[in-house]
């Protein structure tokens, strides 16, 4: 087991693991930390606890100092200058004809770099946009495209359940979401029913999905053929929380049966 806190860089942004290195640190409290892209400004939004290390996606790194007031507006002033730049990014991608849409910019604490995201159908040469940014802003430049669930992110909205959208409001990383998942838990897969507001299969359908394929263990398959007390028959349809299921049964109809075992 190895110490981590969790820090994340933008409001409800993504959360990531760093080495406390021995520092206190309380939930809120502003901290700059060690990236591989030089230092950044962040937030701790999850207190010091422990974590097999076999679980960490990337070596640790350092959490180096709790922000001071210095770093405050440091900070601060990379935010405004960002939003400068997110300006000139858009005009500058205008003049160049490219089919891009540039989300948002920030720079990298010790403004070693200088990033832009956005969106695009397909892939974008954006070669000559970099260099112009890299001109008149002597560092590093960084384009990075995104996908639209980002972008639903960023703008939020109401979810079908007509609560705010997950990922505007606690998600910190947007996990794989498979069409099997809804299969798996009984959902039409008429795509107004299934797909978020960025289009994409809905992350909801990631929450339940290890308690249906639990419930499915001891549940046959629909159009199966078993044994029931009235004779053989066909499943023609299974209730998975409640763990029942309907068989046909020739001469005799469809009945009801409940799980009491494996089958």
């Amino acid at each position: 087991m190895i110490e981590v806190v969790g820090i994340s860089f933008e409001e409800k942004g993504r959360m990531y693991y760093f080495s406390p290195n021995n520092l206190k640190l309380k939930n809120n409290i502003t901290v700059i930390v060690e990236t591989d892209k030089g230092e950044q400004f962040g937030k701790v939004t999850k207190e010091a606890f422990s974590i097999e290390e076999k679980k960490l996606m990337s070596p640790l790194k350092n959490v180096v100092r709790i922000a001071t007031k210095q770093d405050y507006y440091a900070n601060k002033k990379n935010l405004k200058d960002a939003e400068e730049a997110l300006k000139k990014c858009r005009d500058l991608a205008i003049k160049e004809h490219l089919n891009m849409q540039i989300i948002d910019a920030h720079y990298t604490f010790d403004r070693t770099q200088l990033v832009f995201r956005f969106l695009a159908d397909s892939r974008v040469d954006f070669r000559n946009l970099a260099k112009e940014l890299a001109s008149i802003y002597k560092t590093r430049i960084e384009l990075r495209q995104v996908g639209v669930r980002d972008k639903a992110k960023e703008i939020g909205g109401i979810g079908p359940c007509g609560r705010p959208l997950c990922c505007s409001c606690f998600l910190n990383d947007f996990e794989s979401v498979s069409i099997n998942m809804a299969k798996n838990q009984n959902i039409s897969l008429n795509q107004t029913k299934i797909n978020g507001a960025c289009g994409r299969l809905l992350c909801c359908l990631k929450y339940e999905d290890e308690t249906y394929s639990e419930c499915r263990k001891c549940l046959p398959k629909i159009g199966e053929i078993i044994e029931t007390e009235e004779g053989r028959g066909k499943v023609v349809s299974v209730d998975i929380l409640n763990k029942k299921y309907s068989v046909e049964i020739s001469g005799i109809g469809v009945r009801e049966e409940e799980v009491c075992g494996n089958h």
